[in-house]
């Protein structure tokens, strides 16, 4: 019932065309394949999130729940897609510094991470030879670099995750990434796993360093840099889903013509802040009834299989979708509630509510004008 993202602190692309190159400040992410007929190149990218946002999510919201993590990057560009492509997501093992680069900066900037360097230029290279235990890497020869990444971890959990990119399925890459958190929150908690670097995105071994016109992929997202509304996020979500009406009175409703509101709306939010949208409903045909006070009044509770979704009114898209484990609608004493966290969405934009609930067989979707916006301060 809960969707709680966070936004990096910093990313960057390593080309293994330009070694000492840094892009920490490029609009662009990107892992790609180019051809070379004499030494094919490819690009890998690093993401790293702050590790007190994600023990302060956990500890704090999330508690003892179980949850689900994704990595969520927004496709910018794709080019010479084939029938498929595979994305690899690992966490990367050793530090680097974001720099202050761009692509096209002449001359190359080097203050940063880069394909053969952690730091900068010159400055602790990534590891060819020797490696942290469960920690690998992949290059050519005569061209090491491209980081460093772990593909295990002595906590038993698998880390290593991917996503199969084709013209069938969405381009955004959204991957299931909880062992990599639960391993850097244990890390945080003194019980082995390993420290919070970030993660790498590669394309396959398969897929890289290919001399065939035929094979290359490029695949670009956009990066914390981007002035658009899609930077990458790490998605958490947990079932908090309750449903107990204590000893309230009012009942469920049980007739799909009715209608729905959100009272509590204030139609304007902070960013930080945390709120519990409250829905009233009622039938739109009451029943004829001998009462003291208006039949108008009294609240129905929505049946459990309830859900809400978020939509950013100016692209129409989903920001949080209808989700029947993570996007529950609760139930107290006083109505049916959600609890929605506007610290993932952007500031300074419209979105909309929808309630999608199910009656009597039908399927409804609610959406009379249930608008607000995030704003900053």
């Amino acid at each position: 019932m809960a969707v709680y993202k966070l936004f990096p602190e910093k990313d960057a692309t390593l080309y293994s065309e330009f070694p000492v190159l840094n892009t920490g400040l490029d609009e662009i992410i990107e892992a790609s394949t180019f051809y070379n007929s004499v030494l094919p190149q490819v690009s890998r990218y690093v993401i790293k999130f702050s590790q007190t946002e994600i023990e302060d999510v956990i500890d704090n919201e999330i508690g003892t729940k179980n949850f689900q993590a994704n990595l969520r990057n927004y496709i910018a560009n794709i080019t010479g897609l084939n029938a498929e492509t595979t994305l690899e997501i690992y966490p990367v093992s050793g530090s680097w510094n974001m720099g202050t680069g761009r692509y096209a900066n002449n001359p190359q900037t080097e203050n940063g991470v880069c394909w053969g360097f952690r730091l900068s230029s010159g400055s602790d290279p990534w590891d060819a030879t020797s490696f942290q235990t469960y920690a690998t890497a992949s290059y050519v020869d005569g061209n090491a670099g491209g980081g460093n990444w772990y593909t295990g971890s002595n906590l038993g959990l698998n880390v290593t995750g991917s996503q199969i990119l084709n013209y069938a399925n969405d381009k955004d890459l959204n991957t299931d990434v909880t062992n990599t958190v639960l391993t850097w929150y244990s890390s945080s908690n003194s019980l082995g796993g390993f420290p919070n670097d970030g993660f790498l995105v590669k394309q396959s071994d398969e897929d890289e360093f290919i001399a065939d016109r035929d094979y290359v992929t490029t695949v670009k997202y956009f990066s914390i840099d981007t002035h658009t509304i899609y930077p990458p996020q790490l998605e958490f979500k947990w079932d908090d889903f309750i449903y107990n009406t204590g000893s309230s009175s009012n009942t469920v409703i049980d007739t799909s013509r009715m209608v729905a509101s959100l009272d509590n709306n204030k139609g304007f939010y902070r960013r930080d802040s945390i709120e519990k949208i409250r829905i009233n409903s009622r039938p739109q045909y009451p029943q004829r009834t001998f009462q003291t006070a208006s039949i108008y009044t009294t609240n129905f509770y929505l049946p459990t299989a309830s859900f809400y979704a978020v939509k950013d009114l100016d692209t129409n898209e989903f920001v949080i979708d209808f989700d029947t484990t993570y996007t529950k609608i609760s139930a107290d004493s006083e109505s049916s509630y959600f609890t929605l966290y506007m610290n993932g969405l952007e500031p300074e934009r419209y979105y909309q509510i929808l309630i999608k609930t199910n009656i009597g067989g039908e399927t409804l979707v609610l959406d009379d004008h249930y608008y607000f916006k995030v704003i900053n301060g």
